[in-house]
């Protein structure tokens, strides 16, 4: 008999739609499986997982069968244990053992333990979405899964712990408990809490303005300062004044970290930005993504977050030059051998590093043992090209202790994001009309030759910076974005020469600049 039940295959990001046709025929031996439409050894590997959790939920096919299973579409790779519950499904379907009439309006997706037992995949978001778009009626996934995936609307989401649990909610035997998610209610029920505060960091002005502006532009940022200096410290804390997360920004988010498989069980969306710190020896496959079976990388899940790189030159060269595009297009475009897929990567790089070997190169209060080559060579590990994308380059210089242990605390963060909102605000209201745009970093040429202009005063002060430094022309644009920003800090409608200068404070270790 022949049976058809629907479920999906992840692309990246989205999901494709996938049948699984069984034929089950009568044999005169032993019955036989044969599995055609390119699966991986994972899912050839479902036979065995299939049949004992068909026999531990008390389902005997017939014995003596020939069972032939295809996976459509034919030409696309099938990968993952995500195909056990829609094959077992099948099976019992194709034997005639099951009702049709509900298989068709259903999609179907799960890992099977031996005993039946139904276990997480990933990417359950992604498959609820196709699952919609494709008009499907209801969507009977694992129970660890069903909060994830019921973030979707106008689409019935039903959690099942065993295999036995789905037959007998087909044959109507059985309920399953429909798993509803108030998704707007659940996202703007509560504010996120954030683990650190500005308040917390004593002195500093200089690194804390850096930090605002970057917040408030969406610009990348590199911290430069001898150890226990507070670059880890303040660097942590930027997510505490970076605006809220839109519901927007929140679905696509939580989609890139369903698709990596990094959601609990009790996750719906994810309401904080990202903040990742992979370790400086992360290869680059982990950082960019990819692999022999698909895996976002670092880029994607710090996407709409912060991606904080701390011993900035001990990472591996190759890693740090793959980031250069991405930088500058806000995604990544990874092909292999099998597969072919663009990600996500809008991610704000916060760096950090020792100014030299030793670490007190230009340190007021210890002397540094490097040669000027060795300082050279340490510096020229960080490319050209991949610092001139490095929108503010700050010195942090470390606070004397007698300093530390008399100042007051800081200004708290939800003041400091108060201001970084408004600037926001501003720009939102700027690049409301232009599609994918939506902070001063990531203005084009034409959107800077419109909005970022400076007055004519301020304009011959950047020309004759502009020579005195030995800037390139991609780092004069990123002057220009930084002062937009600060102007927007100031709800300045003009770029004026003080916010200028500012900006051009911030590019203090360019290379010609660096140390004089």
């Amino acid at each position: 008999m022949l049976a058809t039940v629907h479920t999906a295959a992840l692309n990246g990001l989205t999901a494709m739609h996938v049948f699984i046709e069984t034929n089950v025929r009568r044999s005169n031996g032993d019955t036989n499986f044969f599995m055609v439409g390119l699966p991986d050894s994972a899912v050839r590997e479902s036979r065995t997982r299939v049949m004992a959790a068909l026999q531990s939920s008390e389902v005997c096919l017939p014995p003596n069968m020939n069972v032939d299973i295809n996976f459509a579409p034919a030409d696309v790779r099938k990968e993952g244990t995500g195909y056990d519950l829609p094959l077992a499904i099948a099976l019992v379907s194709g034997a005639g053992m099951l009702p049709t009439d509900m298989l068709e309006q259903t999609m179907f997706v799960g890992e099977l333990g031996l005993d039946g037992t139904l276990r997480p995949v990933r990417g359950a978001l992604p498959i609820a979405i196709k699952a919609r778009e494709m008009g499907f009626e209801r969507l009977i996934l694992p129970t660890q899964n069903a909060r994830e995936a019921a973030v979707v609307n106008r689409l019935k989401v039903f959690g099942a712990g065993k295999l036995s649990q789905v037959i007998g909610f087909l044959r109507s035997e059985a309920d399953l408990e429909q798993t509803e998610v108030d998704t707007r209610g659940e996202f703007f029920a509560s504010q996120p809490r954030y683990a650190y505060d500005f308040a917390e960091v004593k002195g500093q002005q200089t690194a804390k303005r850096a930090m605002e502006v970057a917040a408030a532009g969406g610009h990348n940022i590199l911290l430069v300062g001898s150890p226990g200096c507070g670059k880890s410290m303040i660097a942590k804390r930027l997510p505490s004044i970076l605006p809220p997360l839109t519901l927007a920004e929140s679905l696509e988010t939580t989609q890139i970290h369903s698709v990596a498989g990094k959601l609990s069980p009790t996750d719906t969306l994810i309401k904080e930005r990202p903040f990742r710190a992979p370790h400086h020896t992360v290869s680059d496959v982990a950082l960019i993504g990819g692999g022999t079976t698909f895996q976002p990388g670092e880029i994607s899940l710090s996407h709409n977050g912060v991606l904080f790189l701390d011993e900035f030159p001990e990472f591996s060269r190759s890693a740090l030059e793959t980031m250069r595009q991405p930088l500058e297009d806000r995604v990544i475009q990874i092909s292999r051998v099998k597969y072919s897929i663009t990600m996500p990567c809008s991610f704000q790089l916060v760096a950090a590093m020792n100014p030299c070997p030793c670490g007190y190169y230009n340190d007021p209060q210890r002397k540094c043992t490097c040669n000027p080559g060795q300082i050279q060579r340490y510096m020229s590990r960080i490319s050209g090209p991949l610092l001139d994308r490095i929108d503010l380059q700050v010195e942090v210089l470390p606070v004397p202790l007698t300093d530390l242990a008399s100042a007051p605390a800081g200004e708290p963060s939800a003041a400091i994001r108060q201001r970084v909102i408004a600037a926001r605000t501003i720009q939102s209201e700027r690049f409301k009309r232009e599609k994918g745009i939506h902070c001063n970093a990531q203005m084009n040429t034409r959107l800077l030759n419109l909005y970022a202009q400076p007055v004519p005063e301020a304009m011959d002060y950047l020309m004759k910076a502009m020579t005195r430094l030995q800037l390139s022309a991609r780092a004069y644009e990123r002057v220009l974005k930084v002062a937009r920003t600060i102007a927007d800090l100031a709800a300045s409608a003009d770029v004026t020469k003080t916010h200028i200068a500012e900006a051009l404070s911030y590019r203090n270790l360019d290379r010609s600049s660096w140390g004089e």
